[in-house]
């Protein structure tokens, strides 16, 4: 078996779970993403276990693998640890970034203010823009000398985006993003770090409880429908 196949067609799996191509609790038929992906079913298994030690994918004995499930109590939890430790992520890298770390940020802020531009009104930019809106969510907490954290905090924020493309999947510029992400670059650059770690903090919080709304409707119509 290919490593590199096997490396490959995990992350290909990973985007299809992360963009809700596979509806959450969905079963996963081996035999049809053997036919999608074109490849055998051993690199196929050895990808849905690594995917499912990521938490992404849950292992059932003697019955295959399903997408996650979403819940309101799996989404809080994930919002609660990322507005704790994201803030304190980027204060360490505000107090142990240098000047290629600024340069870093600020070229991934520019790369994300070009395609938000185009993605307000054009779909087909929707998958550039959500590619680089993680890249300067990283960017911004990659400064410090944490890689644990670091680890940590993007775990965390790629759960999130699995939520947010699931439920706010044709709406992710509805509100003031781009001035959010603004006022988060120019307190960073400034050094404030209590304002930028709150800014964050809030950017964060105002998307969780977006999601929250739509996410409570899902549940209490997969309630009625029981």
């Amino acid at each position: 078996m290919s490593t590199s196949l096997t490396s490959q067609l995990t992350q290909s799996l990973r985007d299809e779970l992360l963009n809700g191509t596979f509806a959450p609790g969905q079963q996963l038929r081996l035999n049809q993403l053997s036919q999608q992906f074109h490849v055998s079913l051993s690199p196929l298994r050895e990808a849905l276990s690594r995917l499912a030690a990521e938490g992404l994918v849950i292992a059932q004995d003697q019955r295959g693998y399903q997408a996650a499930p979403v819940s309101m109590r799996n989404h809080q939890e994930i919002t609660d640890l990322r507005t704790m430790l994201e803030p304190h992520a980027l204060r360490i890298s505000m107090q142990q970034g240098g000047e290629d770390w600024e340069v870093a940020v600020l070229a991934a802020h520019h790369r994300l203010q070009q395609v938000e531009k185009r993605a307000a009104s054009d779909p087909e930019a929707l998958v550039e823009w959500e590619i680089r809106h993680r890249e300067f969510h990283l960017t911004l907490i990659g400064g410090g000398q944490m890689p644990v954290l670091a680890q940590f905090c993007e775990k965390l924020l790629a759960f999130s985006d699995r939520y947010r493309r699931i439920f706010l999947r044709e709406r992710p510029l509805d509100r003031d993003i781009p001035d959010e992400h603004e006022a988060i670059l120019r307190a960073t650059l400034d050094r404030d770090e209590a304002r930028a770690g709150e800014l964050l903090a809030q950017h964060i919080g105002r998307t969780a409880a977006n999601i929250a709304i739509l996410l409570e409707q899902w549940e209490s119509g997969d309630d009625a429908a029981a």
